[in-house]
């Protein structure tokens, strides 16, 4: 509620204190000796009233709104390590399948060609069908697509705002936000009452792309916002997924742009369940989950890797650990077939031979 003040000052503050609660027992000349907290910094933290806070937080136990912060066990786990992930998300439904196992985010335009809507909406039924979670912006087009094809399925589907979960909003997204809300759960970072502005989507993208551990561009020109969310999850080391399309319309361009640039081509769900290992991620962590980790550090990466492809430097920068202290560990557990070495430095469960086929 500090003007100024996001997650990374907010991080900062919190870690210079010990703790949120104690921000606001610092001294003035205790705020200013944090990095980045300057003279019109510290006017606005001494100038914020602790009843406004609480209004909000009366408000969100009136519309039944979970508050939810990085210490809470909700609290989503791909989130908590990034350096710029919320301080704060306001959750409406199951709160529990923000921690989803397998997560698949999926974007792409709004104004979506009709077979760009029916292969999202396809796609995301057959995953859901399959036990993944589909977290995509609830936006017109691919995002509202992906989330109605989620719904005919049981999986849990997430939808992530760019305003507050009060919002006034038409009925009809009313109605798809009380339908996400019963199967999975609709998420903000923005005070309830706040009405969308364009700076939020970005901010808003940002949580898409953390929290699945993939996101797919099903249909995107150069100048959509899904390459934005697509750009955030290569820089958090997530796989990158695009569909490529007819050249002449250009309705595919951002997504063979993406794929030129690395992104996985995809032309069917069930190259996605191929390329994420998600076919076969029950298999595979049964498997490991028969070997007791003998350290710490073993358990870190099993924890890391349930679910999930991750590089090399991914996994040393989760586990607190350098690359040449992390590869030892990687090689043991490779030897015994719990981890699998995968081209491009890259680790995931080992899948058992006679599981492959």
């Amino acid at each position: 509620m500090v003007p100024g003040i996001g997650p990374q000052l907010g991080r900062l503050l919190v870690a210079a204190s010990g703790s949120a609660e104690n921000v606001w027992q610092m001294q003035l000349n205790d705020w200013q000796k944090v990095e980045g907290i300057g003279p019109k910094l510290v006017q606005a933290l001494s100038g914020e009233d602790q009843a406004q806070a609480e209004q909000v937080v009366s408000q969100c136990n009136q519309l039944n709104l979970h508050l939810i912060c990085p210490e809470d066990e909700a609290y989503p786990e791909r989130l908590r390590p990034l350096d710029d992930s919320p301080l704060v998300l306001f959750v409406r439904g199951v709160a529990g399948s923000l921690n989803h196992t397998p997560m698949l985010a999926v974007v792409g335009a709004r104004r979506a060609s009709r077979e760009g809507k029916l292969l999202a909406r396809r796609w995301s039924r057959y995953l859901s069908e399959r036990g993944i979670c589909i977290v995509s912006g609830m936006a017109y087009g691919i995002d509202a697509a992906a989330h109605g094809g989620a719904l005919e399925a049981e999986s849990p589907t997430i939808a992530v705002l760019g305003c507050g979960l009060a919002a006034a909003v038409s009925q009809q997204i009313q109605k798809q936000m009380d339908a996400i809300a019963d199967q999975g759960c609709v998420v903000s970072e923005f005070l309830p009452d706040t009405g969308p502005r364009p700076e939020h989507f970005p901010r808003r993208n940002r949580i898409i792309a953390g929290m699945a551990q993939a996101t797919l561009v099903a249909e995107a020109d150069t100048r959509s916002g899904s390459l934005i969310t697509a750009g955030q999850a290569a820089a958090y080391g997530r796989e990158v997924l695009a569909v490529p399309g007819a050249v002449l319309n250009g309705r595919h361009a951002g997504c063979h742009h993406l794929i030129r640039d690395g992104a996985m081509l995809v032309e069917s769900a069930q190259d996605i369940l191929t390329t994420m290992r998600w076919q076969q991620a029950g298999a595979g962590i049964r498997h490991a989950e028969a070997y007791k980790p003998a350290n710490e550090d073993e358990r870190k990466i099993m924890a890391l890797l349930q679910g999930e492809i991750l590089h090399i430097d991914t996994l040393a920068e989760r586990c607190g650990l350098t690359v040449s202290e992390l590869s030892p560990i990687l090689i043991a557990l490779e030897l015994i077939g719990v981890i699998e070495s995968l081209p491009g430095s890259r680790y995931a469960f080992a899948v058992e031979e006679h599981k492959r086929s």
